[in-house]
This record gives structure tokens, C-alpha cells and sequence, in this order.
């Protein structure tokens, strides 16, 4: 399968295999005296296996991918520049062959791996056992051809038990899976680089669509309009404490001898509760009673002093089986409600304690258990809990997602004998070992015996002086013998909605043992108000729950997608709440409207299986390719193959799209005057508009959830002082110019027609100006900055600028700073150079004091403090500083939400890009690969990117 068209960096055929694939040629050259070469993804991973194969091999990392699909058109090698399809970097009219080039930041890494092959005698490619992994390992091959054996090494832990057996029993490439990868890569970039376009021209530029991140958005989208479509009501309920008065012979000296029950109905008629109210309009559904303040206070009078008497009493065994072990997305739910991590936070933690030998590999959909392992968690709870917690037959959990692979293991700890947290507390960093914790409990947990006990239900019937018959009923559990629960409870999302339910699997609510027929007095009867309440936000592990069961993205890539739509601006924190920004509305509207097989569940989900299929063997890449690009007979690759393919379809429907219907929010809420109210997102950012086109308009605070644009909410924009003020007209465009209020403080600017692609001039306003006072001349004084003071004798244009930090002068890349505002209006060339030729000051002011202490950081365990910089205000731990991002705020920040924003900072720092000079043509298509098939029917295995679920949502412009 390897291409027989070549770059630079060389390729060579290979022979087919049967199921019309081929894998890398493997040639079996001598290369005397030699160690044997084992290449793995990350230089800790390297460096773990080293330690356990010893002076006997070489291990090095490829650190990650070092092949993809071109970036963007200065990416595309000379030879393809002008082909139709190397914009996406895949050759749809050629078997969808996809053009693969080094990455620049690896060619120094690949230069290093091809020297080291060449002095090996022989090569293990020891990349992660999965699709990816096999695609790396591929590409490993294809780009630095060893002439010498090459054996696929794989192992799901770095133990050194785990590491021999790996060595002594290598494979073949796995082509299948290969093949799958590629396709996933492939469907990617047909998806993002054909439909992100349409979203540049209708919504806004620089915005992206993915075929699992568009899904994910939509569902935060669909969960924000049923709160803003939500109408809330008011509602009752009556509940009382009855006494037991005749306590029955052989009761327990600590047994209740009261029970706290709810009504449920009166006159036969059942007493409504929140689930009975229409969400959308607040009214009352079915025949119940809806008690009101009135009402319930009322009945509580009627029953005061009365009996009621035991109607009925249900008794029934209560059994809990153990949770199976965690998989990806189960670890990454559990830990974001114990732990309250971001998913992301989650698999960078997982990743350092597979890649220091603590636990198994972290990306699985597997529940399956080695049989070492059931040992190994047995005979640990056995010993710190004893015979009676270990069942007399081992557990073994079926896989629970389509597509999962019995080969791959749960995620637990390492090892044919589990370490408890006490004994690794020593060698893991605080996170390390708050999920190590999870992992290991979860384990011994799946091993152990059921949790049995007792649940009771009552029920009390009782009449009212004025002979209303009421019923009360109340539940209980009691646990005789708690079994797994001893080791591990799970978190839940939500808190329970019914009253009776008895919350966490461990917890108990003991009742008095009554029997039918029993009188008991009425001792308290509490009247409650309640307010019906919207659905909640999905939160990050609530929407990993809500892909899993729709079927939607695999869970290795639930971490990516989560940071995704985060990054790409769709969705915000609150809390941990998901918030979608008016934005997504936008998108998520034209893709309903127009493209709605794209972001259809079902639709996505059987593309999941089809892919899947497709790494089975079961299924022909090419042909699935074609039918859900160009169209055909439907089987395959749902509706969108059915209505003429993906390309056929973007090109038939981008005419028809309403960008102003698209971007147009229509709200519930109505003006002072009953007006419609519509929220439109325009080039500036997203606006409230009142009364159709000639309507006023306000511009939205960052910060405002949809739902919180209320009647009320608006009334209060609309009354508000306008952060807009015309000044006037702009004699020289004819533009008018106004002033506005802006994250960095008020400025002054023209307003250029929706449409135009004139750009507006800006300046911000002086320190001595308020947007109150500032006039036109103000502000036309304003927009001559920056003022070209003159050109020094070097050639150098100097210019007077005014920036957030200051008033300062500039000569190409250096800086000067100016005493004062005035000064950027009168200093004259002559004085410009005096100032250029004194020292640059690098001084610096004597820090401030922080905003706010919050307390210890998890990981580093400096005090993490909040603090006003200039860009803002950002929390730091005295080693690293993350700015605070849209939604949080000084006042609320709390020490788990800083602690997180600190956690993604370390692991995506900021680097600094030299400038480099471009390279001549012939030089820049050295690193590039694409590929052709002999016979035209056969593929070939590349790879994508490592931790990407959409990594084509922005392409190439």
C-alpha cells in the first residue's frame, strides 16, 4: 500500500495484500554489529521502556505524528499548488489518495529517527495499541524505509512484565485498522474543509464545522433553547412526621419511631409535582390537583390532630451490582464529578500515569479484564476486606459500545499485582494521585460482592375534617451488607427529582416497622413552596453521557471535542456549566436548516458504525468514501449518498442560505411597546435588536447566558445608557463615527455598513476623555493615530502610537515609551530620535497586591492568587499564569475553576514562532508524500492526528 508517486522523502511500492491493502515492504538487509531500534510516541514513554529493555536496544520517540494532511496552502508541495483538490489535500478524483507531508516541527526528529535506523538490526514500532497507534507506526515505515526486519510491538500497560512479553511476541501492521484511521482523517477534512467555508460567508469568518463537533454543539444549542422556551411555575406539596404510638414487641432500640412522608393524593386524585407542569407554557398537564399556597396550607389545618392509618407496606431485597471498570468516557464522567475536572484535565493526568507504568492504556472502550487482573483485584480485596466481599466466581463485564475491542483492556492499575494508593503516594504528584485513587477503587470495587439490603415502601391513608380522603407515602432502604459500596460509590449528575428516591447507592433512610392496618398520629404537617425549574446545562460530563448515548464519536475523542467547541468559541463556562454563545445559535441554525443530515444524531452515529465497519474489514474505504462525497445508490453513508453527496449538496444549497435569517435569534420576550425582539449576530459580535430593521440596538455583554435574556432583562439593556454614542460624520469617508465601550475600555470608531468589507478606523480614548464628554473633534483627532512623526537617517518610519500600556513611539521593532497622551500629537522627529537614542528602560513597577487569595494549588502547592495584569485579571500559583476567560470573574472565581484554567495553561504553553525567511519551491516540497495505487482499488495506511476529534474544523484559506 505504500504510494509509488514519491517526494523528496522517498516511497516505494509494496505489494498488495488480499484485502486490498498493502503494508510497507519490510526488507531484511544486515546491519552488522547493531541494537535493535524501539520507536515509541513520547520521549516519557521512551524513556520508561529504556529503563526496563536496557543497554541491549535503542529506544527513541517520534514525538507524536510526523506526517498529515497539509495545514494550509503553504503546506501543499509546488507540484500539487494548482491541482483542484490540494486545497483539501486529498485526491477525491484518485481513490481519495490523501497527500501527506512532514510536519516542519518534526523534521528534525524524523532526521534523527532516519540516522538511528540506519545503524539498527532490526525495528520495533511500539506506538499505542489502537487505530491511531498503527497509523503512526505506518507512517514510521512509509517515511524512514529501515532495511532492516521491522516488528509491530504492542502491550496496553509499561510494566516490565508487560514490555518482555511485547518484545518476545510482536505482530504484523495491523492494516484494517489502518485503514479505518485514515478514512476517519479523510471523512474530517472532506467535512470541515467543504462546509466550514459556507459558515465564513454566511455567519462569520474564521469559524469552523466538524462532524462531531458540530453534533456536540448543536446538543448544547438544543439544551439552552428548551431553558429559554421554559416557563417556570409555582406549585405546593404537604408533608408530615407521623409517630408510631404502639411500638411492636422485638423492635431495635434504634429504630425510628417516626416516618417522614410526602402526600401523593387527595380524593383519589394525584397531587401534581414539577414533572406535571408544560415546560413550555408553565400550565398544569392531566388531571391532578395543583395545590397552591392557599390550598396546602389549608389541608395541613384540616388535618391537624387526625390519624392516618397504615394502607399498605411493601417490602423487597435490594441488590446493587458492581460498577465495571472505567473505560475512557466512564473515567472521564466520574472524574469530572468527583474530581470536577475538564475532560481535557482528565486525559493529561491519565496520560502521565500510563506513561510512568501506573495504569493501563487510557484510551478504551473496552470493560474487559485480563485474567491477571481479576486475580490481582480479588486477592487485593480479599486482603483489606476479607472472604465475605470476594464473590466465589470471578467477574467479567460484556463491552458496552458497539465497536469496542475485547483486546484492549478497562482502564486500572498496572501490574499482575495491584499498588495501593498508600504505597505510589510517594511517587505521584497530587492529581496523579487523586485519579490513580479513582482508578484503583473502581477495580477492586468491580470485583467485589453485591451490596444487598431492604427497601420499604408505605403508604398512609388519613381523612381531613372535612373528609378529604389523603394518602402520604414514604420509602426506605437499609443495607445489610454493603459488598462492593465498602470500596467504592459512584457519583451521580444530578440531584434525584423524586422525593422519595434515596440518592447515592450507599445511602440509607431507615423507616419504623409498621404493619397494614396500624394507626399512627400526626405530629408536624409542613406546607412547601416549589418553582419549577429549566432543564439543567449540560456540564462536560453530562454531554460525554449524552455522545455515548446517542452513539455519536468514539471515546478517545470525547476529551478533544470537549476543548473544541470551547476553543472554537461555541460553547463558554459557567461554572461548569456549558453555556452556547449566540455564535453557535447562528451555525447551528444554517446547519438545521440547510445541511440537516450533517448534524442529524442518527445520521452521525451510523457514520460511526460504518466506520467501524470499515476497520472490521467489512467494508471498502473507496467505496464508502465516494458514495458519501460524490453520492450513489444510498447503502452506504446515510441520506447525504442518497441526495448526491457531500459535495453536490454544499454546492446546491450555499445560494439558498438567508444569512440574515441564519444569524437572526428570535427571543420570547417583547419590547416596552410588545415589539419583537430578535438577537442578531453581526461582524461585531452578537447585538439585541427591537422592532424590526430601523429598530434600536444594543450590543450584548460577553458574559449573558441566552436564557437570561428575559422581558425583564431586555427592558433593563434597552433603559441602560448606550455604550454607543454618534459623535458625528467623518468629513473625510463620510462614515459616522461614535463611541464605544470595550473590553479594554472605551474608543472611539467609524461604522462601516453591514456588509462592507471597508475596515473601521479605531483609537481608544485617552486617559483625560470620557466617553460621556468626548466630542467629534476628539474623536477625528483620535483617528489620525497612529501619526507618522518622520523618517529617521537609517530609513526607519517612526510613528506615535497610542496602546493599552501607554503613549510610545515605534521604529520597526523598537519601542519607546512617552511621558504623556499629549505627546503623541506634538513630539517632533528630532525629539523622537533623542528619545531612541537613550537606554531602553527595563525597569519594572514593584508588583501589585493580588485581587484575591484562593488557596493551595492542587499540583504545585503554591497559593494561587488572582491578579490585575494588562491584559486583565488572570490567576497564577507564582510558576504559571492563565488569564481568566469568558464567564469567570473576579468576585466568583473559585480555587477548583482557577486550579483547572492553571492545569490546561501548563499543558498548552505559549511559544514564541521565529520569523523565517521561505524557502525556495525545490526546498519546500522536501518533506512532502503523496500516494497512488497500482492497480487504482487498493488504499493506503496513513495516519491522523493523536489527539484531534475534528482537527479539520478551520481550513487552509
Amino acid at each position: 500500500m505504500a504510494p509509488t508517486k514519491t517526494t523528496n522523502t522517498g516511497t516505494s511500492a509494496a505489494a498488495s495484500t488480499a484485502g486490498g491493502t498493502s503494508a510497507p515492504a519490510r526488507r531484511r538487509t544486515a546491519a552488522g554489529g547493531g541494537r535493535p531500534l524501539v520507536i515509541v510516541e513520547s520521549p516519557t514513554k521512551a524513556g520508561k521502556i529504556a529503563g526496563y529493555l536496557g543497554n541491549g536496544y535503542v529506544v527513541e520517540a517520534s514525538v507524536g505524528h510526523i506526517r498529515d494532511l497539509p495545514r494550509n496552502a503553504a503546506d501543499v508541495p509546488a507540484e500539487h499548488k494548482g491541482a483542484s483538490w490540494a486545497r483539501l489535500g486529498v485526491d477525491v478524483d484518485n481513490a481519495f489518495e490523501p497527500l501527506y507531508v512532514v510536519s516542519p516541527d518534526r523534521k528534525q526528529q524524523v532526521s534523527r529517527l532516519k540516522q538511528l535506523v540506519k545503524d539498527a538490526s532490526e525495528v520495533y514500532l511500539a506506538t499505542d495499541e489502537d487505530r491511531e497507534g498503527e497509523a503512526i507506526a505506518w507512517h514510521l515505515v512509509d517515511t524512514l524505509k529501515p532495511r532492516v526486519p521491522v516488528r509491530r510491538m504492542v502491550f496496553h500497560e509499561i510494566t516490565p512484565e508487560a514490555i518482555a512479553r511485547a518484545v518476545a511476541n510482536p505482530r504484523e501492521l495491523d492494516t484494517a485498522l489502518v485503514d479505518a484511521q485514515e478514512t476517519r482523517r479523510i471523512l474530517d477534512r472532506l467535512y470541515g474543509y467543504e462546509v466550514s467555508p459556507v459558515l465564513w460567508k454566511k455567519v462569520l469568518p474564521k469559524l469552523s464545522a466538524g462532524r462531531v463537533q458540530s453534533v456536540a454543539t448543536r446538543i448544547v444549542v438544543e439544551r439552552e433553547r428548551e431553558r429559554m422556551a421554559f416557563r417556570s411555575a409555582d406549585y405546593w406539596s404537604l408533608e408530615g412526621t407521623f409517630a408510631v404510638s404502639d411500638r411492636r414487641a422485638g423492635a431495635d432500640e434504634g429504630e425510628p419511631t417516626t416516618v417522614r412522608a410526602r402526600l401523593v393524593s387527595v380524593d383519589d386524585s394525584r397531587v401534581a409535582t414539577g414533572r406535571d407542569f408544560d415546560p413550555a407554557t408553565g400550565q398544569v398537564t392531566g388531571e391532578v390537583v395543583h395545590l397552591d399556597e392557599a390550598g396546602a396550607r389549608g389541608l395541613a389545618a384540616r388535618l391537624e390532630g387526625r390519624q392516618v392509618t397504615v394502607s399498605r407496606v411493601d417490602e423487597k431485597p435490594y441488590r446493587r451490582r458492581p460498577y465495571a471498570p472505567f473505560t475512557t468516557s466512564t473515567l472521564q464522567m466520574e472524574a469530572g464529578r468527583k474530581l470536577g475536572w475538564s475532560s481535557a484535565q482528565v486525559m493529561r493526568v491519565a496520560q502521565r500515569l500510563y506513561e510512568n507504568g501506573h495504569i493501563t492504556y487510557m484510551r478504551t472502550d473496552s470493560t474487559n479484564l485480563s485474567n491477571e487482573a481479576i486475580n490481582a483485584a480479588r486477592t487485593q480485596a480479599r486482603q483489606l476486606y476479607g472472604d465475605a466481599y470476594v464473590p466465589a466466581e470471578a467477574r467479567r463485564y460484556a463491552k458496552k459500545a458497539k465497536g469496542a475491542q475485547e483486546a484492549h483492556e478497562a482502564i486500572r492499575p498496572a501490574g499482575d499485582s495491584f499498588r495501593t494508593p498508600g504505597q505510589l503516594a510517594g511517587q505521584l504528584a497530587r492529581d496523579e494521585f487523586r485519579l490513580y485513587e479513582l482508578i484503583w477503587q473502581r477495580t477492586i470495587a468491580s470485583q467485589m460482592a453485591d451490596a444487598v439490603g431492604q427497601s420499604v415502601s408505605i403508604r398512609l391513608a388519613g381523612r381531613s375534617s372535612t373528609d378529604e380522603a389523603v394518602e402520604f407515602t414514604a420509602s426506605g432502604r437499609t443495607i445489610t451488607f454493603p459488598g462492593f459500596l465498602r470500596a467504592y460509590v459512584e457519583s451521580r449528575d444530578e440531584s434525584p427529582a423524586g422525593d422519595d428516591d434515596p440518592g447515592s447507592d450507599d445511602a440509607e433512610r431507615r423507616l419504623p416497622r409498621v404493619e397494614r392496618g396500624q394507626q399512627l398520629d400526626t405530629r408536624e404537617l409542613e406546607a412547601k413552596g416549589h418553582t419549577t425549574t429549566p432543564p439543567s446545562r449540560y456540564t462536560e460530563p453530562s454531554l460525554v453521557s449524552r455522545l455515548e448515548e446517542l452513539g455519536i464519536g468514539r471515546p478517545s475523542t470525547y476529551a478533544s471535542i470537549m476543548q473544541t467547541i470551547q476553543d472554537r468559541g461555541y460553547v463558554w463556562k459557567k461554572g461548569s456549566a456549558l453555556v452556547p454563545t449566540f455564535v453557535a445559535f447562528a451555525v447551528v441554525n444554517l446547519l438545521e436548516q440547510h445541511f440537516a443530515q450533517l448534524v442529524d444524531y442518527d445520521f452521525t452515529a451510523s457514520l460511526e458504525n460504518e466506520l467501524d465497519e470499515i476497520a472490521a474489514g467489512d467494508l471498502g474505504r473507496v467505496d464508502w468514501l465516494t458514495e458519501f462525497y460524490f453520492g450513489g445508490e444510498g447503502r452506504h453513508a446515510g441520506g447525504i449518498a442518497a441526495s448526491g453527496g457531500l459535495k453536490s449538496v454544499i454546492g446546491q444549497q450555499l445560494e439558498e442560505i438567508d444569512a440574515r435569517g441564519v444569524n437572526s435569534i428570535p427571543l420570547r420576550a417583547t419590547g416596552p411597546s410588545g415589539e419583537p425582539v430578535v438577537v442578531r449576530v453581526g461582524r461585531y459580535g452578537p447585538y439585541l435588536q427591537v422592532g424590526g430593521e430601523d429598530g434600536p440596538r444594543v450590543t450584548l455583554p460577553e458574559d449573558l447566558a441566552p436564557d437570561e435574556l428575559t422581558e425583564e432583562r431586555v427592558e433593563e439593556l434597552l433603559a441602560a445608557p448606550s455604550g454607543d454614542r454618534a459623535l458625528g460624520t467623518d468629513p473625510e469617508s463620510g462614515l459616522p463615527v461614535v463611541v464605544k465601550a470595550g473590553r479594554y475600555g472605551p474608543y472611539v470608531t467609524t461604522v462601516v455598513p453591514e456588509g462592507s468589507k471597508e475596515s473601521p478606523r479605531t483609537a481608544s480614548l485617552l486617559s483625560s476623555m470620557s466617553p460621556e464628554t468626548v466630542t467629534l473633534d476628539d474623536a477625528l483627532t483620535l483617528l489620525t493615530l497612529p501619526r507618522t512623526v518622520g523618517t529617521a537617517p537609517d530609513g526607519e518610519e517612526i510613528q506615535a502610537l497610542n496602546g493599552r500600556y501607554g503613549p510610545y513611539l515605534k521604529k520597526g521593532t523598537d519601542s519607546r515609551s512617552l511621558e504623556s497622551e499629549d505627546r503623541l500629537f506634538t513630539v517632533t522627529l528630532d525629539e523622537a530620535l533623542a528619545i531612541f537614542a537613550q537606554p531602553k528602560q527595563r525597569g519594572r513597577r514593584a508588583a501589585a497586591a493580588p485581587l484575591k487569595e484562593l488557596g493551595a494549588d492542587p499540583v504545585t502547592q503554591g497559593t494561587i492568587t488572582v491578579r490585575e495584569g494588562r491584559f486583565g485579571p488572570y490567576v497564577t500559583d507564582g510558576e504559571t499564569n492563565a488569564s481568566l476567560r469568558k464567564g469567570d470573574d473576579v468576585e466568583s472565581i473559585t480555587l477548583e475553576r482557577a486550579a483547572e484554567l492553571l492545569a490546561d495553561r501548563r499543558a498548552n504553553p505559549s511559544t514564541r514562532k521565529k520569523a523565517t525567511k521561505k524557502a525556495a519551491a525545490k526546498k519546500t516540497t522536501a518533506k512532502a508524500t503523496t500516494k497512488t495505487t497500482a492497480a487504482r482499488k487498493t488504499t493506503a495506511k496513513k495516519a491522523t492526528r493523536k489527539t484531534t476529534a475534528d482537527s479539520d474544523a478551520i481550513p487552509a484559506s
